[in-house]
């Protein structure tokens, strides 16, 4: 027979004795009712346990760990109490309750000694539902840090798992299926901690409560089979193949296109077949080979597990390669990069300027001499040098680089959007040609201007890596460019309401997101225009010196790089402006094509919430085929509605390393991207409080350019949990000379938005919680 939770202290007095690999501290309880008539009696329990104080007095009210609620953490639990103030502290813990039932009751055990790590255990994760041991611990004597708000380390396992959980936290999963076999499988919440006894470890249990979930877990057998097809397939992907550089590969969510940045770790299925659409099954691969690097066409560079997008970090690695480098060379570079990459994860949002090679920079000499400790000769790394410069002065070159012919193509695109939109083309077929042209006159030169983008910031960071620039000049260049989205502040403050939406109406934060609004769609919901915004301070150009010029000329000379260094700076500026003006250019073309989505839809009786399941192939099919538009619309819907729940029940790591991590992982410590070199103290807020933003740092998902008009409020600073230091975000908290923090992770962005006050140290690149 099943046993059945009740208070704390009822809850662990049965669970004495039954658990085989855990203790539970000796324990006295009492009612209020108990205490209050006879408070000598209830003492007389307390000094009968068979160890001595100091003591913790404990909670166990009737309103914690019900079936409904859990109330962890809502009432008062007092630490180190000497036997003397043990009524004093009785009193305070009852008086915590408010009103106290008579049948509430207070629990006094001795204090641990020599606690060498604490933590809490669910047997599912809370989140998802999903039959996942997730366990979050501390190193310490501190058994309250985790309840108390510290964020920890967190192992999360498969209840299915083949893989053992590690040495340090043995028994904490045995324990939990213990007690879910003796709980009659109801999910369970669990404190624990392990102390040194004796030359031993030994674990206990602190606590055990109900896990209160919106909905029934599926079971272990259906979470296995669907993790053992995603570990075959990560398996498979990890094999030698015939056409790529590398022995292996890694799966991870923010390097190169960085889908967690720009549709989330688990996207709606229309936003995952935009986004492949769009950018990572062709379009990306076709722009590295036109920059000069190796023909990856035909690679999706995006692979999911139902629906968790990764980016296949060897086929990115493998675009990066010039391709006139010899192969075996790429082939040991790729190993190189993949090994680099698996000994410093936390650099999995920074690839393209810790660990690849991707063009020529004035320090590029310097940090290949990291590849020598690798084993590459002088005349290898001569050889990578050499394909670098060719290839980057074929980008940089100040009349012929490839970045100028890109930009030109954004004037066909909007010309060709413009006369779409005045034809009679039905809805279906401007969907068709809104996407087909964004990829070839849109998402294709963005991936261009992105390219140039990338290698403008970086020659900048060299620039200041070679002497040539200080931080403060390489903040004050960043904050004289002049983006769209600076301009978007600009003249929120200059235009009307009416011209103001229909320049920037079609941008909305998640880009590819059906669910969320337009600016033009949903006004009131992202601006006060009641308010009179004042104008931002004019832009102050960055100019160089005349000793840093012929400095610049000199470097110029001796790495054999072509530009002079005014037409040097003109591609830095051009590269930073001109990547922003074309995402908000393809933006354009697909925020109206997603409103026709929601157009055409609506005709067949489908509602947004409903689309944003559906495939965006269905509509290319409608415009293509003479078929029924509900039915087709229908099935992929339902599919989609399936295909959703398997991914809402799956968690995987943002970098997976091998098979195994399908199945247990650590999430990691992250490196966050600390942007400019200020600080800002200031309450913490999220974007949908609009009427809290002014002075305050706001935390929002990822570094999506829809999130642009938060920057019509005086804020102090910004916190994202997907970002990466070239991002759109850190590009305008640059240009504003904003404190930001860019890319946090999942826990860090997690206790970042718990907290109530932040103080963020740009240059000391850290965030403190204040309260």
């Amino acid at each position: 027979m099943s046993l059945s939770f009740s208070t704390k202290a009822g809850t662990l007095h049965c669970l004495q004795d039954r658990l085989p690999m855990a203790r539970i501290a000796p324990l006295a309880y009492f009612t209020v009712e108990e205490w209050q008539a006879a408070p000598d009696t209830c003492l007389a329990r307390v000094a009968m346990l068979p160890q001595p104080g100091p003591w913790i007095v404990r909670s166990s009210c009737r309103a914690e760990d019900n079936a409904e609620q859990s109330n962890a953490g809502a009432f008062l639990s007092l630490p180190d109490i000497a036997t003397e103030d043990l009524p004093e502290a009785v009193a305070r813990v009852i008086a915590a309750y408010g009103e106290a039932g008579a049948q509430d009751e207070v629990l006094i055990q001795p204090m641990l000694r020599n606690v060498l790590r604490s933590g809490v255990a669910f047997s599912h994760d809370p989140n998802t539902c999903a039959p996942y041991r997730v366990i979050n611990w501390v190193e310490g004597a501190d058994t309250a840090a985790i309840t108390g708000g510290r964020s920890g380390r967190v192992w999360q396992q498969a209840a299915c798992s083949p893989v053992a959980e590690p040495a340090e936290l043995s028994g904490v999963v045995a324990l939990l299926e213990t007690l879910l076999d003796l709980f009659g499988q109801q999910p369970v919440d669990c404190e624990f901690a392990v102390t040194a006894e004796e030359g031993r470890r030994q674990l206990w249990l602190l606590q055990a409560r109900p896990l209160i979930l919106p909905h029934a877990p599926e079971s272990d057998a259906v979470q296995a089979a669907r993790l053992a097809r995603i570990h075959d397939k990560v398996a498979r992907g990890m094999l030698p193949y015939p056409f790529l550089m590398g022995s292996r590969t890694v799966y991870g969510v923010m390097p190169d296109w960085n889908p967690a940045e720009i549709i989330g770790i688990r996207p709606k299925p229309l936003a995952l077949s935009l986004y492949r659409d769009l950018v990572t099954d062709a379009i990306w691969a076709y722009q590295r080979h036109n920059y000069g690097y190796r023909n990856l066409r035909s690679f999706p560079l995006m692979p999911h597990f139902f629906g968790l997008p990764y980016i296949d970090v060897r086929l990115s690695f493998n675009s990066f390669i010039p391709a006139d480098l010899d192969e075996g060379l790429a082939g040991r570079l790729v190993d190189h990069y993949i090994d680099r990459l698996l000994a410093e994860p936390t650099l999995h949002d920074k690839v393209e300027f810790e660990i690849v090679y991707s063009c020529y920079t004035l320090d590029l000499p310097k940090r290949l001499e990291r590849l020598e400790e690798a084993g590459f000769t002088r005349e290898e790394r001569k050889s990578i040098a050499d394909s670098l410069r060719r290839l980057t002065n074929r980008i940089v070159h100040p009349k012929e680089g490839l970045w100028r012919e890109d930009a030109a193509k954004l004037e066909t695109l909007q010309s060709r959007r413009e006369e779409l939109m005045r034809s009679c083309a039905d809805p279906l077929e401007r969907i068709y040609w809104l996407l087909e042209d964004a990829k070839r006159y849109g998402t294709l030169p963005f991936a261009g201007l992105a390219r140039a983008g990338f290698v403008a910031v970086q020659m900048l960071k060299s620039l200041v890596s070679a002497g040539v620039f200080s931080q403060s000049d390489y903040d004050a260049f960043m904050g004289g460019v002049s983006t769209v989205s600076g301009q978007l502040g600009r003249d929120r403050a200059s235009l009307d309401k009416a011209t103001f939406l229909a320049r920037y109406g079609h941008l909305r934060p998640g880009t590819y997101d059906l669910l969320s609004p337009r600016y033009d769609e949903a006004p009131e919901r992202y601006f006060d225009w009641t308010q009179k915004i004042a104008p931002p301070e004019p832009l102050r150009p960055f100019s160089l010196t005349l000793p840093q010029m012929r400095e610049i000329v000199k470097l110029l000379d001796h790495h054999g790089l072509h530009p002079d260094p005014v037409g040097l700076l003109d591609f830095l500026q051009a590269g930073i402006e001109l990547r922003e003006l074309a995402k908000f250019h393809f933006t354009r073309n697909l925020s109206d094509a997603l409103a026709l989505v929601a157009e055409c839809g609506g005709r067949w009786g489908f509602d947004r919430e409903e689309l944003a399941y559906c495939d965006i192939g269905v509509f290319k099919e409608l415009h293509i085929a003479a078929v029924d538009p509900q039915e087709m619309l229908r099935r992929s819907i339902e599919q989609g509605k399936q295909h959703y729940r398997e991914t809402l029940a799956v968690s995987l790591p943002p970098l997976i390393a091998r098979p195994d991590d399908v199945w247990a992982f650590e999430w990691p410590e992250t490196a966050p991207n600390f942007i400019t070199q200020k600080q800002a103290t200031a309450p913490v807020v999220g974007c949908d409080d609009r009427q809290r933003l002014a002075g305050a740092i706001v935390c929002i998902p990822n570094a999506d350019p829809g999130f642009d008009w938060l920057f019509a409020y005086p804020i102090a600073g910004l916190v994202t949990a997907w970002g990466g230091v070239n991002s759109h975000m850190a590009i305008r908290a640059g240009e504003l000379g904003l404190p930001a923090v860019i890319g946090t992770g999942e826990l860090l962005y997690q206790r970042c938005c718990a907290a109530k006050r932040l103080f963020l140290d740009c240059s000391g690149r850290r965030i403190e919680v204040l309260a």
